[in-house]
């Protein structure tokens, strides 16, 4: 192996362990703060925070809506009626 391959090698490992620390570190940040399991009890309060979290990320995406498409409103109403 001469030196150019070399170098070649050693760049491709070290972008390689780059790319497995930047999707590490990225997953963890996409994960809930609060950990939800199959079994878990919440307290009232706890329930409290999750719905008013919910409740900011839903008027977040209404007024997200109403700037991108002005009508969204009365189209979801024409097809939510259509299926029952």
């Amino acid at each position: 192996m001469n030196g150019f391959e070399f170098v070649i090698l050693l760049v491709s490992i070290i972008l390689g362990c780059i790319t497995c620390w930047i999707y590490m570190l990225s997953s963890k940040k996409g994960r809930a703060k609060i950990p939800v399991e199959t079994g878990t009890r919440y307290s009232l309060n706890q329930l409290s925070v999750m719905a008013d979290s919910l409740q900011d990320r839903i008027d977040t995406l209404e007024s997200i809506l109403d700037a991108e498409v002005p009508d969204w409103r009365e189209q979801n109403e024409h097809s939510g009626q259509s299926a029952n």
